[in-house]
């Protein structure tokens, strides 16, 4: 099966950005490549590096739920690799991070393993949930990554919460809480961010606007198609953002950052981005056309940084060839790891779940 992996590395894919509603709000916004670099080459590195990770991971991963390696729900972040990434290059050490079920990305973005994600695929008990989670449910409080989330729009209301603890504690760390433009949609959205700005916390509403929710367009879905007007009503400041240009995601979060962090309150992102695949592994995406997708494609995130690479000579042949390899044997490490990993034990279902002290009757069922 591994040998199936090693065969499967193509470069990354193409993608554009899809003309989305106009907007009075505050835009950032793509721009042609230009000669002089807006950014370290360190920084384009290490986005490249980061954005083939995650795609390779996500691809890879594919291949093995239809091999039925591994089961459940399987949501793949292809094609927005440029949201989390821009985001995680502009905030601090100290800062939090909350997502949805689609939440590969967001902890490799971040520096976990990816061993340890793979093997939460798995079901594995050395995975980041200890195989309990899956692909929904990665968390990894190490690198302050606060989980994915499987109920549709829960994750506002419980990162809103995380962002109050930190005002209330003194500290000065941003908590990002990213949704979907279908989760946009949910009515604790609209209690909380009524809260937040009440309360002023130090939070960053992110909406990975996708356009289709689980499939349904945001046009057939509301009479608000901009979806950076949600927070007019509480008078939450707001912009749009291309979510296809990590630069501009970049440049957003730092902006947002600077007037959350100085206590003016919460602030909401409409990243406007695109997914390549469908909204899970079982959607045959019949509601929009191959040529739509492709033209997504032909400017991907991923392939703008590395031209932006090349064009600037900022590394050689060899030295891009080197990610790459690098990238391809971190995945197929992962892909190992977690088929060497032993599962969890019966006793694991008890554990993290109930406190055995408080609920003796669960140590029955144990032995």
């Amino acid at each position: 099966m591994l040998s199936d992996v090693k065969t499967s590395f193509a470069m990354a894919g193409k993608t554009a950005v899809k003309p989305k509603a106009t907007t009075n709000k505050k835009s950032t916004t793509s721009k042609a490549v230009k000669s002089k670099l807006k950014y370290s080459k360190d920084q384009y590195v290490s986005w490249y590096k980061s954005m083939l990770l995650i795609r390779k991971f996500e691809e890879t991963a594919s291949k093995l739920y239809i091999q039925q390696k591994f089961g459940g729900f399987c949501h793949l972040y292809i094609g927005q690799e440029a949201v989390v990434c821009g985001t995680v290059s502009a905030c601090k050490k100290d800062d939090k991070h909350m997502t949805a079920y689609r939440s590969h990305g967001h902890p490799i973005a971040m520096g976990t393993d990816p061993r340890k994600l793979m093997a939460e695929l798995y079901g594995k008990i050395t995975g980041c949930s200890k195989g309990k989670g899956g692909s929904m449910h990665f968390f990894d409080k190490d690198v302050n990554f606060m989980g994915g989330h499987g109920i549709v729009g829960a994750q506002i209301p419980m990162g809103a919460g995380i962002a109050f603890a930190d005002k209330y504690n003194g500290s000065d760390a941003v908590t990002f809480v990213s949704f979907g433009d279908g989760a946009a949609r949910q009515g604790a959205l609209h209690e909380t961010f009524n809260m937040a700005m009440t309360w002023k916390i130090p939070a960053i509403f992110i909406v990975e606007n996708n356009n289709y929710a689980m499939g349904t367009s945001v046009e057939r879905t509301s009479n608000v198609v901009d979806l950076s007007k949600l927070g007019d009503s509480y008078e939450m400041p707001s912009m749009v953002v291309d979510g296809m240009t990590v630069e501009a995601v970049h440049e957003a979060i730092e902006e947002a950052c600077k007037k959350v962090r100085k206590g003016d309150g919460p602030m909401l992102l409409d990243i406007r981005t695109y997914r390549y695949k469908g909204h899970s592994m079982s959607d045959p995406q019949k509601y929009r056309t191959k040529e739509e997708v492709k033209k997504y494609q032909d400017e991907d995130p991923i392939e703008k940084v590395l031209k932006t690479i090349v064009e600037n000579k900022l590394l050689t042949e060899k030295e891009i060839q080197d990610i790459q390899d690098w990238v391809k044997k971190e995945v197929e490490e992962s892909v190992k790891f977690a088929e060497d990993s032993p599962e969890p034990t019966p006793d694991e279902l008890y554990k993290d779940v109930y406190d055995q002290e408080d609920y003796p009757y669960v140590k029955e069922f144990i032995d």
